[in-house]
């Protein structure tokens, strides 16, 4: 097949528009057109262009080889490549010890799920609880401002990104298409099929429930083990070499392959294996806040009179501010038509988050808004970033009224330093609530000053994203993990053989589909290092 990439449509073509721009761009009969798939479809929004759908598609041809030949020197008109995923080997029959998978986020479902396909059985310890009764924990806190700390937002079947927007894009480089596998595997477990195609595909926090539990039911079909409310403790080293791992009940568990799929909150098991000498070191994350607007704002400023077209759903951003102390500012998380969720794991400290559902018909949109920072504004151990990110929440909760009621600021009074008493035409959607006040001091002062300077430059770039009533929410600190389990070529820890650090904890992913992909890649090493052995 060959792949033709950017035919551009009108946002209201008629179906047979697009097989009959290909036949155009082909320069061919329509008989020669034998089928095609949509491999992408995007939308051009820029200002000063016409809104448009741009379109990449594969198509079986009468004479491939005479149009490829004819078009061998158009970059736009290129041979299909092949995407399906190949297993890369399936388990011994003698095998000695099932490797052990921690933790049950996308990272780890994937690496369990390849493990399970590839025939190794493996077993696999999610310290939260199901996804059922882990959201009903969840909403003990966003209700009751009840926290359960092994069971909530960060802990749990489906990890963080349970409860987010669902986002399954990436800017990771994927020469092997495993992001390809990644969203198959999701549409076989529910998702909607348009994920395959979309440009930025999301499913949304109610999809994402049942597609873990068919996901879980998969791996324990082909003889895997799902262990809830199972937290390690200890892993147990032997000359550099793993040899098992200790849970809370005292049970061990012999294995010579440990993958550590852990969240990027997992910060006792972080102190865990600094203190067995599992080589870390810390890495840049950033900190801000989560700010709202209405959706209806976000929409007019992307699409114009486009906006509430049902092809394009509710308009996202991605903006970013250079400011003049050195200091970059940047959205994050993007959350259209959803809402700001407590996200804390650890009592007496606040933590936000965006989520939405598939729908993204909530009124508000919701973004992180964050200054990067590095180690050199945290010095110290590899775990300096923890205390970091600590401080910053229990300062949150405390200026929130020491109830997990979140701090909050509008935008124009932040702007001006001075405090709010009343919200505006935003409403925040946070629960437990929003107290106002001042966020000047929930944020060490270079990143406060560079917000200050970066929220009129946005406003620049989408009109009304810094009006007055706009609603700062605080604090929001687990954009990524504070720290890397720094690993080999082969996806091993650097001191440490057996033990396979992994995803967005270990600092190797950043989002579901990157999790996911890295999941597949430790599963893979980890069959390549038994068979290796075996051989």
């Amino acid at each position: 097949m060959l792949r033709l990439n950017e035919l551009r449509l009108p946002l209201d073509h008629a179906p047979e528009a697009l097989p009959e721009a290909i036949v155009q761009r082909l320069k061919i009969k329509p008989e020669g057109l034998k089928s095609f798939t949509v491999f992408k479809r995007s939308y051009d929004a820029r200002r000063g262009h016409p809104l448009c759908l741009i379109y990449s598609v594969d198509c079986e041809l009468a004479d491939q080889a005479g149009i490829q030949k004819r078009f061998a020197t158009d970059h736009k008109i290129v041979p299909t490549p092949d995407m399906d995923y190949k297993l890369v080997g399936m388990a011994p029959a003698n095998l000695p010890h099932r490797p052990v998978v921690v933790g049950f986020g996308p990272c780890g479902i994937f690496a369990a799920l390849l493990l399970a396909q590839m025939g190794f059985k493996p077993i696999v310890l999610e310290r939260g609880k199901e996804v059922r009764q882990r959201t009903k924990d969840t909403w003990g806190l966003w209700r009751k401002n009840v926290l359960n700390p092994e069971s909530n937002v960060q802990f749990g079947e489906g990890g963080a990104g349970t409860f987010s927007d669902g986002k399954l894009y990436s800017q990771i480089k994927d020469p092997r298409y495993l992001g390809r596998k990644v969203i198959a595997e999701f549409v076989k477990a529910g998702a909607p099929e348009e994920i395959i195609y979309v440009s930025k595909p999301h499913i949304g926090t109610f999809r994402l429930v049942s597609m873990v539990e068919k996901m879980r039911e998969t791996i324990e079909s082909l003889g895997g083990e799902i262990r809830f409310e199972q937290k390690v403790t200890d892993v147990l080293i032997e000359n550099g070499t793993v040899r098992g791992i200790t849970l809370a009940s005292g049970e061990q568990i012999p294995t010579d392959h440990v993958v550590m799929a852990l969240g990027h909150s997992a910060r006792d098991t972080f102190e865990m294996l600094y203190e067995r000498g599992v080589f870390m070191e810390a890495k840049p994350f950033s900190v801000g806040f989560r700010i709202e607007h209405p959706q209806s704002i976000i929409d007019k400023a992307r699409f114009g009179k486009h906006a509430d077209h049902p092809l394009l759903g509710a308009a996202d951003y991605k903006i970013v501010h250079h400011a003049k102390n050195g200091r970059s500012v940047y959205s994050f998380c993007m959350c259209p038509g959803g809402t700001v969720v407590a996200a804390t794991s650890e009592p007496n400290r606040v933590v936000t988050n965006g989520m939405s559902q598939y729908s993204r018909n909530e009124r508000n949109a919701n973004a992180g808004i964050v200054v990067g920072i590095t180690p050199d504004d945290y010095p110290g151990s590899p775990l300096a970033g923890i205390a970091f990110q600590r401080q910053l929440e229990s300062h949150a909760y405390v200026l929130g009224g020491s109830n997990y009621e979140a701090p909050g600021q509008l935008v124009g009074d932040f702007i001006a330093n001075c405090p709010s008493s009343q919200f505006g035409t935003v409403e925040p959607s946070y629960k437990p609530g929003v107290k106002l006040g001042d966020l000047s001091t929930a944020l060490p002062a270079y990143a406060i000053e560079a917000m200050r300077e970066a929220l009129p430059a946005f406003g620049k770039q989408i009109q009304g994203f810094d009006m007055h009533d706009a609603v700062l929410t605080g604090v929001e600190t687990r954009t990524s993990s504070p720290l890397r389990i720094t690993r080999g070529d082969d996806c091993q820890s650097l001191n440490v053989r057996g033990l396979f650090p992994a995803g967005e904890g270990a600092g190797y992913a950043g989002g579901i589909l990157s999790a996911g992909v890295d999941g597949i890649k430790v599963a893979e090493a980890v069959a390549l290092s038994v068979l290796n052995r075996a051989a």
